[in-house]
């Protein structure tokens, strides 16, 4: 199985034992990040990345909000979240955002080569705690399937609105003009059928939020 893995993790040690249980499926095909901005930084000098283990707490990536920005960037890269974090809901918001997969952090060197497997036939894998999970569970989670649904200019833009940004602000930090920002916030209200950027902001922290 020749494919090419990344993981995005910040502590060197968990990196190391991924590597260790993808040694025999991967070989040395396997990329590391530490911080979300390297992981998107990897994945844009490595178009031939098939999977990436993200994980749900690093530098740069508040909650779920990596998987999002992964997602909307690299919408053929599969993603496999990993978490010391085994909430039901939180399993649920990463499938309604496309994450293909949730491994604990506790999960072993067995299962972590399973679940590779299973991801790359086009199975989702969870842990056995979350096997009551259905698709249809994960439905309900609209907001969540909305925000899919953005383009990574759109997204990005959500963001700085979700951190109080105003349309000057974010301009200036994309380098755009404040109307086209406008556009793309018009857009966003839209796309999430909201009534203002508030709420839009509001809606975006809770469906990113992680609960520990």
């Amino acid at each position: 199985m020749k494919i090419r893995v990344l993981i995005a993790d910040d502590h060197p040690l968990f990196r190391a034992a991924m590597c260790q249980a993808l040694s025999d499926s991967v070989g040395p095909n396997i990329l590391q990040a530490s911080t979300l901005n390297e992981t998107l930084c990897q994945l844009d000098a490595n178009p031939d990345i098939d999977l990436v283990f993200l994980d749900v707490k690093m530098p740069g990536n508040d909650g779920l909000i990596g998987l999002s920005e992964v997602r909307a960037r690299y919408p053929d890269v599969l993603v496999v979240m990993v978490t010391a974090i085994e909430e039901a809901n939180l399993i649920r918001k990463a499938l309604s955002l496309g994450a293909c997969g949730f491994i604990p952090k506790s999960a072993s060197i067995e299962c972590i080569a399973e679940a590779v497997e299973r991801v790359l036939d086009g199975e989702q894998w969870l842990p056995e705690s979350a096997a009551n999970l259905t698709n249809d569970e994960t439905d309900t989670d609209d907001f969540s399937g909305k925000l899919a649904m953005l383009t990574p200019h759109q997204l990005k833009v959500l963001r700085m609105v979700a951190d109080g940004l105003l349309n000057k602000q974010i301009a200036y930090e994309l380098d755009i003009s404040e109307s086209t920002v406008k556009q793309h916030v018009s857009a966003v209200l839209r796309k999430l059928n909201v009534i203002n950027r508030t709420k839009a902001g509001i809606a975006f922290k809770h469906a990113m939020a992680v609960h520990e």
